[in-house]
């Protein structure tokens, strides 16, 4: 079984599945001149899950970083694709969110379970413009670390790319709240 930091330093894996919009997408990583952010989350809907969607939605507008890298954000979950539309519709989400029902993309990226099993874990993937996984964040209950976590790789990246030194990110990753929040 690929554990997701495995994936670390190697061309992240391709990925078709259904999207809320009812079509097939198809993430080929390297292809799109931009850094991606990949992440998987629980349950549509949900409150942290809502948070965290919201967030990257907000971010795309809101954040510096965000807007000169053009980034590309896609949101994973387990949840049917009607449900999914009804979540991105509600929330006015702007990315792709698709359906992994059957678990291959979590499978293909080595993203497991969380909380003693209880719950699909989150986990955001930092995809540069290369297609190149750079990085992971495993955060299951601290959704708002994720958003966090990508902006730092996009100043780490916009400093590789200006020729400035600038060492790879950390994120201190703290429970907010010691109550499981899909």
């Amino acid at each position: 079984m690929v554990v997701y930091t495995d994936l670390i330093g190697k061309t992240a894996p391709t990925l078709t599945l259904p999207s809320s919009d009812g079509s097939t997408f198809t993430f080929t990583p390297g292809t799109q001149g931009a850094p991606v952010a990949l992440f998987f989350y629980p349950k549509a809907g949900s409150y942290g899950c809502t948070k965290e969607v919201c967030q990257f939605r907000d971010a795309l507008v809101d954040q510096d970083s965000f807007k000169k890298s053009n980034i590309h954000i896609i949101g994973i979950s387990p949840d049917p694709v009607d449900e999914l539309k009804t979540f991105a519709e509600k929330q006015k989400v702007t990315y792709p969110m698709l359906s992994d029902q059957a678990g291959e993309a979590r499978r293909t990226y080595g993203v497991g379970k969380a909380l003693f099993g209880m719950s699909e874990a989150r986990v955001t993937f930092f995809i540069d413009e290369h297609g190149v996984v750079r990085d992971a964040l495993d955060a299951t209950i601290n959704f708002g670390a994720h958003v966090k976590f990508v902006s730092k790789w996009l100043d780490t990246v916009e400093h590789e790319h200006t020729g400035k030194s600038e060492p790879a990110p950390t994120v201190e990753v703290k429970a907010e709240d010691p109550t499981p929040s899909a």
